[in-house]
């Protein structure tokens, strides 16, 4: 399983994935499930493994994937994890997601020189049998910050290279702080920075790629057709144990092992990934019909006494949230740009995070697999995590007051804006499992309590691949989203939210949150105590202005056939996870 980025490989959130909060039906039976959650190991037990065999794996979703097989390009999770086991990245990590020297290449930083030296080993091959280069390494680059190619990866963090900004505006032909010593086909790269940054020891971490493209087969693709090209959608190419032998189209995906695959035989004959229903998960894992598929939280009394299958679980660097729609993208600046007077305003944003009952739904719903969370920073960032942070509980008669201090006054049912004029809020929000309507109904229910009358976009909730299409080109109509955040192995918020972010999908641009994540991110910052002082404040700040509301995370469980070994959720296994996966003799 790959890491969890923002760009699935990026650095930064990769793989931003945007879902709705996965939930499920209530069980009386619930006490203890949060606590037993929490004591799942993190992998299946080790036992000598055989050759060969068919490995099934589930891909929990409501709509089908959409086939974009290049991390510079896509934008849904889904996309990312059918392509999983041929998609490594060029490096490995430990289990706190500093880079190693493990992996498909080597990392060397040098703080004064403002340099980091890729250096891809040698035997790193394509699985058409070619050496992975120095060209590969560069060429993504030229993906993202090619106007034409519309890759959203393109930040602030990444444009901190030399020339990389030049080259994204037109000015420059090639990116001069992108040096391969010796040369396109040898294996070294050498990238110049502007200014070093101290979370460039992480993975994840936004200011270089993670990922290599095989430029020679890519090469004559133009980039404003490369997204859409065959290469791209129907065969891609990739470093990883195994190759993408079978696409059917938004259905599945399988692979057999690529035979030059650096670090020796897969044990796999084959891997199959296929799109299942959340609806149908349960009856799919009681009846033995995937080899691994991811437990949700709403089905697992139903499925916990399921014999003949290991159980493991982690909690995973990601967020649900709230998100208010306050301004657009400028696509010609590279800019979000926040509106003056935005409709939803900081009392609103407020009440509406105050009025959320989480913490009920959460134990309802989910059986306390899913728990409320403070703030925009997991706790698994450590002292970064502000533990005083207390965020949004439930508290109606708090939000009663904020609306009534700001002008919200009632009109009748509902309450009207400040200068006397009606208010309706328009929230749209994603198709999940079954139990999908009624939680957001719930929340419906409780904004009506204090007088705000939220209505789904379109009267519904609104399929996926639509979701992500009207979120992204900031449709009209849209005053409010909920959606989550799978994130960078590197804490810094500043390519989710800062004002050049494509994904700042609020588009809210302010000169204190520009200034806090500038020193989130600075060269003084390489002082922790400085970072942590720094990632407090902006915590609270975000608390304060409630851009961004933050609501729960959850245990990550999966259900994994007791005959298969190998399989793990830990980060220092997450590049080439499904290299040690087999069968058990």
């Amino acid at each position: 399983m790959k890491k969890t980025k923002l760009l699935s490989s990026v650095g930064v959130v990769t793989a931003a994935a945007l879902t709705l909060v996965a939930c499920g039906k209530s069980s009386s039976n619930n006490t203890n499930d949060a606590k037993t959650a929490s004591k799942f190991p993190e992998e299946t037990p080790i036992k000598t493994a055989k050759q060969g065999g068919t490995l099934k794996k589930a891909e929990l979703s409501a709509s089908p994937f959409t086939g974009v097989f290049a991390p510079e390009l896509y934008t849904v999770q889904t996309d990312a994890d059918m392509m999983a086991p041929g998609a490594e990245g060029l490096f490995d990590t430990n289990d706190t997601y500093k880079i190693t020297n493990k992996g498909p290449a080597t990392f060397k930083l040098d703080k004064n020189a403002k340099t980091v030296t890729i250096e891809v080993k040698k035997g790193v091959k394509w699985s058409d049998g070619k050496q992975v280069t120095a060209k590969d390494v560069e060429y993504p680059y030229e993906i993202i910050a090619n106007k034409k190619s519309k890759s959203q990866r393109y930040t602030a963090s990444l444009a901190d290279i030399v020339g990389l900004e030049e080259y994204h505006e037109g000015k420059a032909k090639t990116i001069s702080g992108i040096e391969m010593p010796d040369g396109e086909n040898g294996r070294k790269v050498v990238l110049h920075f502007k200014q070093m940054k101290p979370g460039m020891y992480n993975s994840g971490n936004g200011y270089f790629w993670e990922q290599a493209e095989p430029y020679h087969y890519l090469k004559g693709i133009p980039f404003n057709k490369l997204e859409s090209s065959d290469k791209i959608r129907k065969n891609p190419m990739f470093f990883g144990p195994y190759k993408m032998s079978k696409i059917v189209r938004g259905q599945s995906t399988t692979w057999t092992p690529n035979k030059y695959y650096w670090r020796g035989t897969p044990k796999l004959d084959k891997v199959v990934i296929s799109i299942i229903s959340p609806d149908s998960a349960s009856q799919a894992l009681k009846s033995h019909k995937f080899d691994v598929i991811q437990v949700r939280a709403s089905q697992w009394t139903d499925v916990k006494d399921t014999k003949d299958v290991n159980f493991i679980a982690n909690i995973p660097l990601s967020y649900s949230y709230m998100g208010f729609k306050l301004g657009k993208w400028d696509a010609k600046t590279g800019k979000n740009i926040m509106s003056k007077n935005p409709k939803m305003t900081k009392p609103l944003r407020q009440a509406i995070g105050y009025s959320m009952n989480i913490d009920q739904v959460d134990k309802h719903y989910t059986h306390g697999l899913f728990f409320r969370v403070p703030t925009l920073i997991p706790e698994q960032f450590g002292d970064y995590f502000d533990k005083n942070s207390k965020g949004y509980p439930y508290n109606l008669k708090k939000a009663t007051q904020i609306l009534d201090q700001a002008g919200y006054k009632k009109k009748g049912k509902w309450r009207v804006q400040p200068n006397g004029k009606p208010l309706t809020i328009h929230f749209l929000a994603m198709q999940g499992s079954s139990i999908q309507e009624p939680i957001i109904q719930n929340y419906i229910q409780q904004w009506h309590k204090i007088g705000l009358n939220v209505k789904l976009v379109g009267g519904r909730l609104t399929e996926g691949n639509s979701f992500y299409d009207k979120l992204q080109n900031d449709a009209a109509g849209i005053d409010m989203y909920d959606g989550i955040w799978s994130l960078s192995t590197e804490p810094s918020p500043n390519d989710l939210y800062n004002e050049k972010a494509p994904f700042n999908y609020g588009r809210f641009v302010t000169s204190k949150n520009s200034k806090l994540l500038e020193e989130i991110d600075s060269e003084k910052a390489f002082d922790h105590k400085y970072r942590v002082q720094k990632f407090h404040e902006w915590q609270e700040y975000m608390n304060d202005q409630a851009y961004v509301v933050p609501m729960d995370n959850n245990y990550n469980l999966y259900s994994v056939n007791n005959k298969v070994t190998g399989y793990s959720l830990k980060p220092s296994k997450a590049n080439y996870q499904f290299f040690d996966v087999a069968f058990t003799k």
